[in-house]
């Protein structure tokens, strides 16, 4: 197995497409890439070398964990248990909560000297750069991937998604399009997550757009037979480098067609 050094993930993000002042959604996948030399580490430091000191990278820092055991994602938990988590998960804390299956390039990155995480409590996005600021900012907990939210701010960025060793499924920008697309079935859903409020943890009921994104992958590609994704490879992992506009834009009449 071949042993990717810094040089080696700039050199092939480059050749694919990432720019200097770019910005970016990542999605990233370690262990899809092989032997990485110092791991997520080496990946972030790639990255923020690519887009310089002008550019932004954003990436999904959810912690979706934090939501009621009747969701399912509390699966190891008996039903009857089920009310000692709500009385005691922790709060979010955006400088505390740890992300869940985001994987190891994520979790470092919400730790990255400069990084901004968005309050969300259990959809959290964290970035860095010039635009970190403005996309993370008034993430309100019942717009999670409609106007206003950080997804939807890169769209207006015209900003770019990187999928480093994942697949269209973990393409968050999508939701985008289930937020702006009209199609049958589409309604909103009650969640609740562990907040604090006037320094009070509470069980917080909120109401929000109900998305799963179980047809993402075809919506991926149905999209890349026809619009413009760079590709290459990083080690063993599949690059795939597309402007947000073009995907969010192919995947709303798709889903208005196709749903």
């Amino acid at each position: 197995m071949k042993v990717l050094i810094k040089e080696d993930i700039v050199r092939e993000l480059r050749r694919v497409g990432l720019e200097k002042n770019d910005v970016v959604m990542v999605h990233t996948s370690l262990k899809s890439m092989g032997y990485v030399c110092g791991g997520a580490q080496t990946v972030i430091e790639a990255l923020l070398e690519v887009v310089g000191e002008e550019g932004t990278i954003m990436m999904p820092t959810q912690s979706w964990r934090n939501l009621d055991p009747e969701e399912g994602v509390h699966w190891e938990a008996d039903k009857e248990d089920w009310q000692i988590i709500r009385d005691n998960w922790p709060a979010y804390d955006k400088h505390i909560t740890p992300t869940n299956t985001m994987g190891a390039v994520a979790e470092m990155f919400r730790q990255w000297p400069g990084s901004i995480r968005s309050d969300h409590p259990a959809r959290s996005v964290c970035a860095r750069g010039k635009y970190a600021a403005y996309l993370t900012k008034d993430h309100d907990i019942s717009n999670i991937f409609g106007e206003g939210s950080p997804i939807a701010r890169l769209y207006e960025l015209d900003g770019k998604v990187l999928l480093l060793g994942v697949g269209y499924d973990k393409n968050t920008s999508i939701h985008l399009a289930d937020a702006r697309a009209e199609y049958p079935g589409k309604h909103n859903c009650t969640e609740y997550s562990a907040v604090l409020e006037n320094g009070k943890r509470v069980w917080k009921r909120y109401e929000t757009l109900s998305v799963d994104g179980e047809d993402f992958e075809e919506i991926g590609s149905a999209f890349e037979a026809g619009n413009a994704v760079s590709k290459g490879m990083i080690g063993e992992a599949r690059v795939r480098l597309m402007r947000q506009r073009a995907i969010v834009d192919y995947a709303v009449e798709w889903i208005e067609k196709n749903r």
